[in-house]
């Protein structure tokens, strides 16, 4: 087929800031998991689907299947919809004690 680009698992961005290897980046509403780090104005990868340790915030109960969101104003994912942006589901439960921080989230593919 003619119109074949790529299979959509990663895009290349320009890094608005800086990245580290394994960060979470959102660029407009597309969100991925950074496969390298970037200097600003560098050209990053970012995967956009598959199952990925991430920050979350702390206090937050997860359960299996509930919808995750990304916190850009503080890089973590949390499960509260209001001024965030989706990104996947939880595909582990996890506590909700302050020492809780971290979160395991299947990616919706980028779209959100």
């Amino acid at each position: 087929m003619k119109n074949f680009i790529a299979n959509g698992e990663t895009i290349n961005i320009t890094a608005a800031a800086v990245i580290a290897s394994g960060q979470g980046v959102l660029v407009g509403s597309i969100f991925g998991v950074a496969e390298g780090a970037a200097a600003i104005g560098e050209t990053a990868v970012i995967r956009l689907v598959g199952v990925f340790s991430l920050p979350k915030a702390p206090s937050q109960a997860w359960t299996v299947g509930q919808t995750i969101y990304w916190d850009a104003a503080n890089s973590r994912t949390t499960n509260v919809l209001t001024g965030n942006t989706r990104i996947g589901i939880a595909t582990q439960a996890v506590a909700g004690g302050a020492g809780d921080t971290t979160g395991i989230v299947r990616l919706n593919g980028g779209a959100t």
